[in-house]
């Protein structure tokens, strides 16, 4: 097998695992049903919450950013950093257009924390820094995920990270187009705070 066609395999098999939807999946574990009839829609941690169940809000963070510092580190490991970057977006992408759900997911914040955690850990501790800043202050998830988010290319290119800035900045535009109705909403001030 050829080194190009096992590169082609990982990428592929990185979008599946961003596929898998755990917030759909422990919901329905739980007997909460299916969460995209619940609150946004989505089937991401944030939305999990509006269930009351914090913990099924956690376990899904947890799970969907381990899909992507997992999908980094095996195909770092297998294939190497430039093969990882391109996994961390196959794998984002999967999240948020997953074949399973008729390509409708998640907005990727989790996913996205967990790729760049792998992929440069400082500027993975500063997304999360961020984040919670503006969470706390802000009382909103989808503003401290847009600030956080916007910022990271940035951090990447200020440590000379330009692969992963790349391929960051098609992660952002993606996220932001799938946060569009969470900037609509910001905008008109009609964005529930956390926990609503």
């Amino acid at each position: 097998m050829s080194e190009q066609l096992i590169q082609i395999i990982i990428v592929f098999l990185a979008y599946f695992l961003g596929s898998i939807p755990f917030g759909l999946v422990f919901t329905r574990l739980a007997g909460q049903g299916d969460i995209r009839q619940t609150g946004s829609g989505n089937i991401g941690a944030t939305n999990v919450l509006r269930t009351g169940s914090k913990a099924l809000a956690l376990a899904t963070l947890l799970a969907d950013a381990a899909k992507g510092f997992i999908a980094v580190q095996l195909a770092w490991h297998l294939a190497g950093y430039e093969i990882a970057a391109v996994s961390a977006l196959a794998c984002f992408i999967g999240h948020v257009f997953p074949v399973w759900l008729g390509f409708k997911g998640g907005k990727g914040v989790a996913v996205f924390i967990g790729a760049v955690l792998m992929l440069s850990p400082l500027t993975g501790l500063a997304f999360l820094a961020v984040w919670l800043i503006t969470a706390i202050v802000s009382r909103r998830s989808s503003l401290a995920a847009i600030v956080a988010l916007v910022l990271t290319p940035v951090l990447l290119l200020l440590q000379g990270e330009t692969t992963n800035a790349q391929v960051s900045v098609v992660m952002v535009l993606i996220a932001l187009w799938a946060h569009r109705a969470n900037i609509a909403r910001l905008r008109d001030g009609a964005e529930p705070k956390i926990g609503q």
